[in-house]
């Protein structure tokens, strides 16, 4: 073999600037200091303090927490930072009609035996007659149910003790933090607005961009985190939109933060359906993060704002932000020099809280095809392809939230009810509905206790359990389900408040 085809590169990259700064920018630039620092180049982040962010991402998901790990970040000292709080998963209240609520947890829900998944013997007994929700086998919900906070072993005895917990934070305060962990690790920042964007000639790449003030800073790779605008990758790339809103028709929403009415919030994200839409309710430790996400084909904006001011528990802090997206992606996320970000390259409503993890993918990615300055076009499609399949994926798991309401008589749900799914998700309900089988798919950010979560949430169950699942009777299937739940509650015996473990990071 040619030993030249193992050769280091002749045109390594040598710069990478990061256009915004925000949650995208900063979680960027620790990132890629950390994970690229053996290759000694230089790290620039242009952002004008005269730019507003939408600082809005305020739940995420468990992958945060590798996040922090790879940038040597702690855990409680996020928390203290940013005025954190746990989240062991979401609430969905009247989702699938009014009066009904069901969670989303971070966790497994009971325990398999001789090769058949619970939820097959939990289908068996329901069929039996034994109406025991499936809640009662999942000791994160129980946990988050309940206002306690246990951290997950690593090494736990069975499935039962298996979960998972991601944060709620105030993301501004996030975002500083990351500035300050970027800068001491070497990363350039620079206060000033973008006047000009300067592409080659021959082959069209970003050579660089001219200040306000007149300074031009050039660069090898940009990483586009200028938000909506997508200054390099939309307005200078010309790469074009691809439009999802037929699937996910919300396209406006307004948040304002709210003093906090109660001492203690248990761990967990609270999305609400609304008329024509839903509101998130997220505890920090210092304020209520408030949010009505809301299709503006079915509600005015004035009606939206009073339906949310109407739904706050405390007085408000701040005016209402405003905002207005149209849910999709970027036909390219990687197009020649520059990748895109956050909301730059995509949008996908807050449903799930995967903003922050969808930035943090694309870091990974791209530090695992890491270019030369040649670019590989090889390089980029790999992963744009790895970005659109995750994308899709999640837009599948969001979909599925609305169509499978049973809001009869609501204009916007009834509308949601009538669309065809994608025939991505329709491969999925076909397996679930005909026998309780999961298909699995690359780059499936939501895995199948998530979606067992909320086929049981919905009630949409299949036609009959698989008959592997009659390896036992249900007599021993009925003894062993009691013996799971005394299991969960012995060990919810040794958890201790939210409230307690959140005032234990405090300084002494």
């Amino acid at each position: 073999m040619d030993s030249d085809a193992f050769s280091p590169s002749s045109s390594p990259i040598r710069s990478i600037v990061i256009v915004g700064g925000g949650t995208a920018g900063w979680m960027a630039a620790t990132y890629l200091a950390r994970r690229l620092a053996h290759l000694r180049l230089s790290i620039t982040v242009i952002e004008s303090s005269a730019i507003g962010t939408v600082g809005v991402g305020e739940a995420t998901v468990p992958a945060i927490r590798d996040f922090f790990a790879a940038i040597e970040l702690g855990e409680p000292e996020v928390l203290r930072e940013t005025e954190g709080t746990i989240k062991y998963g979401i609430r969905f209240a009247g989702w699938q009609r009014p009066d009904h609520a069901f969670f989303h947890p971070f966790g497994l829900y009971g325990m398999p035996a001789r090769g058949v998944a619970f939820h097959q013997y939990w289908l068996k007994m329901r069929a039996a007659g034994d109406t025991t929700p499936l809640d009662r086998f999942s000791l994160c919900t129980q946990l988050a149910e309940r206002g306690l906070f246990l951290p997950p072993t690593d090494r736990p005895q069975n499935d039962l003790g298996v979960f998972d917990f991601a944060v709620h934070f105030d993301a501004s305060k996030f975002a500083a933090l990351l500035g300050r962990l970027a800068r001491a690790n070497g990363v350039a920042h620079v206060d000033a607005r973008i006047d000009h964007v300067h592409r080659h000639g021959d082959d069209g790449r970003i050579e660089g961009v001219t200040l306000a003030d007149g300074r031009r800073i050039d660069g090898d790779l940009w990483i586009d985190c200028s938000g909506f605008r997508s200054l390099l990758l939309g307005e200078a790339l010309g790469v074009p939109y691809v439009d999802w809103r037929h699937w996910l028709p919300c396209d406006r929403a307004v948040a304002i933060p709210c003093a906090a009415a109660f001492d203690a919030h248990k761990p967990l994200t609270t999305a609400t359906a609304r008329s024509a839409g839903w509101q998130w309710h997220i505890p920090l430790r210092h304020r209520i993060g408030n949010g009505h996400v809301y299709c503006s084909d079915f509600i005015d904006d004035a009606t939206a704002e009073d339906v949310l001011v109407a739904h706050i528990e405390g007085a408000p802090l701040a005016a209402p932000n405003r905002l207005r997206f149209t849910t999709g992606h970027r036909a390219r996320f990687w197009e020649n020099n520059v990748v895109g970000l956050g909301l730059s390259s995509g949008f996908l409503e807050p449903l799930e809280s995967t903003s922050i993890t969808l930035i943090q993918s694309g870091l990974e990615r791209l530090v695992a095809l890491f270019p030369d300055r040649a670019m590989d076009p090889r390089l980029a499609a790999t992963y744009n392809r790895q970005s659109v399949l995750e994308f899709e994926r999640i837009r599948d798991f969001l979909f599925l939230h609305y169509w499978s309401n049973r809001r009869e008589g609501e204009p916007f749900w009834d509308h949601m009810r009538g669309l065809a799914p994608p025939e991505s998700l329709q491969v999925k309900l076909d397996a679930w509905r005909a026998g309780g089988e999961f298909v699995r798919n690359e780059w499936d950010t939501f895995q199948d206790p998530s979606w067992l979560s909320m086929y049981a949430g919905f009630e949409d169950l299949p036609v009959r359990h698989s008959p592997l699942a009659d390896q036992f009777t249900t007599a021993e299937l009925a003894d062993t389900f009691a013996r799971m739940k005394a299991a969960i509650a012995a060990t919810l015996a040794h958890a201790e408040p939210h409230a307690r473990f959140l005032d234990r990071l405090r300084p002494a």
